[in-house]
């Protein structure tokens, strides 16, 4: 709970998020530059916390409970918080906002205009968490994602799967035979391909690609485009005054997308309930290490759900020497493990500790509860 009550103050010093549009009441989208504005902020506000009393002293003593751990029931309990802030990236319509909401119900879902921004916005206490997708189960990893986690510092405190369901939506008036582009995200695009050649049989429209889906559907609204159709949610149909010429027309029903609860403080982890644990580790050049590597938790009967290779952006290339004289050059690569285990299982910190004899590196993203409900 301390988590939404932390930031009333620095609350009440940025309400320049907000902004009253003609079309709906959103919030802005928060912006690079808006971060660094409203750290200023942030901390002149924290500054005065040291100058006065009463609301100011209260803040002050809420802010001091950050330093202890969330806990599984601070997060189950959170979700019932109206104030809870929550980032997810792309504008309000975006599956990722309905993502957010699945997360954590009755929160205040904030848009960001890039990843990263989410990131540095949970960072800078400006939102309490965030929501951001890590992988799709037709168009896989979202590799940017799983940079940005090792860069920043944040914890996975949970997951969330999404049924990903797009809809094909123009303005009130526009058929089928005035569309002769349809706008939205690459991945929607490529997911809605054979549809879209089925309802369209007279001819082949325009796919123009564009940061998201619900950014696409913005776009025809505030422009007034008569000849282009979005691809994206109902939720974007209602807050853009678009109209569903088409529902569910992804190719392949069973489009769930999963994504990450990120905060600044990591959760205790639990025993007796369903967990799951996210690693990232790199190791030597050798022959059967990463088979070694794996096999710390074969032997312990720990099941992986998931592994992910990405080459290390610090190294990327490694010159070894094969024995014979001739030099040769490897990608140097960390790897991104899930296993459905808790932290607080003696086998899983075997494992690690196993691991950790023969890693050059190894660190714990996060312990946190799986999410075993239907998309």
């Amino acid at each position: 709970m301390y988590l939404a009550h932390s930031l009333q103050h620095p609350i009440h010093q940025t309400t320049t998020l907000y902004e009253s549009q003609s079309m709906t009441r959103r919030l802005r989208p928060i912006t690079v530059p808006s971060i660094e504005r409203l750290r200023r902020r942030t901390n002149t506000a924290s500054n005065s916390l040291f100058r006065g009393s009463g609301h100011n002293a209260r803040a002050l003593k809420i802010n001091a409970s950050l330093t202890r751990p969330l806990t599984s029931s601070d997060v189950n309990n959170s979700a019932n918080c109206p104030k809870l802030r929550v980032a997810y990236q792309g504008v309000p319509g975006a599956h990722s906002e309905a993502a957010a909401g699945k997360a954590y119900p009755n929160c205040e879902a904030v848009p960001c205009e890039f990843f990263e921004t989410a990131f540095e916005a949970v960072e800078a206490r400006l939102v309490d968490c965030a929501v951001l997708p890590i992988e799709n189960s037709l168009g896989g990893s979202i590799h940017r994602n799983y940079d940005l986690l090792l860069r920043h510092n944040l914890h996975i405190v949970g997951e969330v799967q999404h049924a990903v369901r797009h809809c094909l939506l123009a303005l009130p008036g526009v058929n089928f035979e005035d569309i002769n582009r349809v706008l939205s995200h690459p991945q929607a695009l490529a997911q809605c391909e054979h549809t879209l050649t089925k309802l369209f049989t007279n001819k082949v429209p325009v796919r123009e690609a564009v940061d998201d889906t619900a950014g696409a559907a913005q776009y025809i609204a505030i422009n007034k485009l008569q000849d282009a159709a979005a691809i994206a949610s109902s939720r974007a149909a209602d807050l853009y005054g678009m109209n569903i010429l088409a529902s569910d027309i992804q190719d392949d029903q069973d489009n769930v997308t999963r994504f990450l609860m990120l905060a600044r403080e990591p959760i205790i982890p639990r025993s007796g309930k369903p967990f799951k644990t996210s690693i990232v580790f790199s190791l030597e050049e050798g022959p059967g290490v990463l088979f070694k590597a794996l096999a710390v938790f074969a032997m312990r009967d720990i099941n992986l759900t998931k592994i992910e290779s990405r080459p290390s952006k610090k190294r990327p290339l490694r010159i070894c020497d094969d024995g014979n004289g001739m030099r040769s050059k490897y990608f140097d690569y960390l790897f991104y493990v899930d296993f459905e285990a808790s932290m607080a299982d003696p086998n899983s910190s075997n494992a690690l500790n196993h691991l950790k004899e023969f890693a050059t590196f190894l660190r714990v993203l996060g312990s946190y509860p799986m999410d075993v409900n239907q998309p």
